[in-house]
């Protein structure tokens, strides 16, 4: 656990009780802080109060002598409309910031790699993660990808953090210790929260722009927005910019070597990987042998069942319609689970992977905007639920008896409709997979 120096008696408030809000209450007790806790839902509240921390509505709360509100990320306080508890705080001009200014602040002699993106970063920091640890480096891997960072080892000039960042974090962030950081590329998505695609984008930038020293970035070049920031980026004194696709990766390994990071997306995963690592001067061939080993992340393109030539593709961190372009890249003869609660744009941008897709099986709050843009298009069924669809999709699969068949669950959706998180859906999914293979295997 993190213990921040220098707040003993301080005087904070926590607003939003999920795994980081609750690693941040228990940061703050470690390090003596004097803090009070919120969270808009009766349940969490209850379940805090069993261990001892003060909930206290923050509605009505004393705000004197408050040094900050840590803010979980997933609480609006810009666009839409700022959380009530948020204005409240912002006009008494008390900051409003996030778990990774404390694990900054607690920090300060740890090197530190942040990824973001609009797709890719789970698998860049795993990945980035895996690589430093096979080579010998004490290393936490967390933040928007599972660990809280509160929740972390200390670490000192020894050790590396590396980072997955959203732009709900970045858009927290008041300055960034970031040693090296990772941009990989940026597509529309979460605009309401961020006011729009400028917003969005400028979430994403303070990756680099709250540099407080000296760091490298790497960055992707793939779109119009990227390559802006990569000029605004060179004019940035304390910055070294190198892009993503001057990595020279492929002189080094042929991406066909790589099964686990399978797909052009994969390979500028790795290739940022690479440069990333380089930068930390990691030995060219440490990153080799940890680009080797990799073994893929869970909910990514990930292999959870095969029989009778047809793969079951677990790919439920596709949460929008971009990231399940590049499951759709990879394979033929698709029989696609999509649906949930749809994202911006719903499934618009697929249109070149029709041809790939034997047929499309729809579940969830958008399965009539889904359906419509299927129509006359794709062959497809309203499944309704996961279970459904799992079912239909193998049988089907099964019944055509194409060679290399792939039944993908790249849901081009949120999950809350159904599930309680893309790792639940995607669990789900293996689980209902295994199975099927395991009938279809007996004798």
């Amino acid at each position: 656990m993190i213990i921040v120096p220098g707040i003993v008696g301080k005087k904070y408030a926590i607003l939003g009780l999920g795994k980081s809000g609750i690693a941040t209450a228990a940061c703050l007790a470690a390090s003596q802080a004097d803090f009070v806790v919120w969270d808009d839902g009766a349940d969490q509240r209850d379940n805090v109060a069993k261990s001892g921390y003060r909930v206290v509505d923050l509605a009505q709360y004393d705000l004197t002598g408050t040094e900050a509100l840590i803010l979980s990320p997933g609480i609006p306080h810009t666009y839409p409309a700022p959380h009530p508890v948020v204005a409240r705080f912002k006009a008494a001009h008390i900051p409003i910031i996030g778990d990774m200014d404390l694990l900054f602040q607690a920090c300060p002699n740890a090197t530190y790699i942040g990824i973001t993106g609009t797709n890719g970063k789970s698998t860049t920091t795993a990945l980035i993660g895996h690589i430093l640890k096979n080579a010998g480096y004490d290393v936490e891997i967390g933040g928007n990808l599972g660990t809280p960072v509160l929740s972390f080892t200390p670490l000192g000039k020894n050790g590396i953090y590396v980072l997955e960042l959203s732009s709900y974090q970045l858009d927290l962030m008041r300055g960034n210790s970031l040693d090296v950081g990772v941009l990989l590329n940026i597509t529309s998505d979460h605009l309401a929260r961020h006011g729009g695609m400028d917003g969005y984008i400028a979430a994403k930038a303070k990756i680099f722009t709250t540099a407080q020293k000296q760091q490298t970035l790497v960055i992707g070049q793939g779109e119009t927005e990227t390559r802006a920031l990569a000029e605004q980026a060179r004019k940035q004194q304390n910055l070294t910019v190198a892009t993503i696709e001057s990595s020279g990766l492929d002189k080094l390994i042929d991406p066909a070597s790589l099964p686990a990071l399978p797909g052009l997306h994969n390979w500028q995963n790795a290739s940022a990987a690479y440069m990333a690592c380089h930068a930390l001067r990691v030995s060219t061939e440490d990153i080799m042998a940890g680009l080797n080993s990799f073994p893929g992340l869970t909910h990514r393109q990930q292999l959870v069942a095969t029989v009778d030539g047809i793969r079951f593709i677990n790919d439920s961190k596709a949460t929008n319609a971009d990231a399940a372009s590049k499951a759709l890249g990879c394979y033929n003869d698709i029989y696609w689970i999509i649906g949930g609660q749809a994202k911006e744009g719903g499934l618009n941008g697929l249109e070149p992977f029709i041809p790939r897709i034997r047929h499309a099986y729809i579940i969830g709050e958008a399965s009539e905007l889904f359906a419509k843009w299927c129509e006359g298009r794709i062959a497809h069924t309203l499944c309704g639920t996961l279970n459904v669809a799992t079912h239909k999709s193998a049988a089907d699969a099964h019944k055509d008896n194409i060679k290399d068949a792939v039944v993908l669950l790249s849901p081009a959706c949120a999950s809350w409709d159904q599930f309680r998180s893309f790792e639940h859906r995607g669990d789900s999914f293996t689980t209902m997979a295994q199975l099927i293979a395991k009938n279809w295997a007996k004798p």
